[in-house]
């Protein structure tokens, strides 16, 4: 299977690119995601339960990411087993491009599947990866600029200008320490 598509992010390059490389980030964003460990450097465990069609399976697998350029691009390849259900592995290459709203994200996925899950079809696996990848990206982006509408922020706004900002500035301060 391949599939390639660009979706817009509504954050600087610099936050999205941190993003992509935090397992805390990455928990929250992929749908499915029990559980996400590991660092940069030795690669991420993953275990994901997912259905798709009638097969639903929790995969357990490792993902590296490599030829990294700091806030441009990235290859993200992993694997995963579902027991009975089959196997899934593949790779993804992702660019950053700034925007004027944000961040161009691209990404092209070569990824291919076995055991039961081959035998669904190629139909159904396309548009459960196309389901998949549109999640991640509505996932990521909440995360990186949760809506917050002004009535909300008014009213949360108890502790006065010093307090901490929630949301998007207080993840980005943690992992980066700026």
């Amino acid at each position: 299977m391949q599939m390639s598509d660009s979706k817009e992010i509504a954050a600087p390059p610099a936050e999205v690119y941190a993003a992509l490389l935090n397992p805390e980030v990455l928990k929250a964003c992929v749908p499915g995601a029990q559980e996400v460990s590991g660092s940069v450097e030795d690669g991420f465990e993953a275990s994901v339960t997912q259905k798709v069609g009638p097969v639903k399976a929790t995969f357990k697998g490792q993902v590296t990411l490599s030829d990294l350029i700091e806030n441009e691009k990235l290859t993200i390849t992993g694997e995963g087993k579902g027991g009975a259900a089959g196997f899934a592995k593949g790779g993804a290459v992702v660019s950053l491009t700034p925007s004027e709203t944000g961040t161009l994200l691209s990404y092209e996925v070569e990824a291919k599947v076995g055991g039961k899950l081959a035998q669904l079809g190629s139909r159904i696996i396309d548009g459960f990866a196309k389901k998949m990848a549109d999640q991640f990206f509505v996932n990521l982006q909440t995360y990186l600029a949760p809506a917050d509408p002004p009535e909300t922020a008014a009213s949360d706004d108890v502790a006065g200008e010093d307090a901490p900002q929630a949301g998007k500035k207080g993840w980005f301060k943690k992992i980066t320490g700026n």
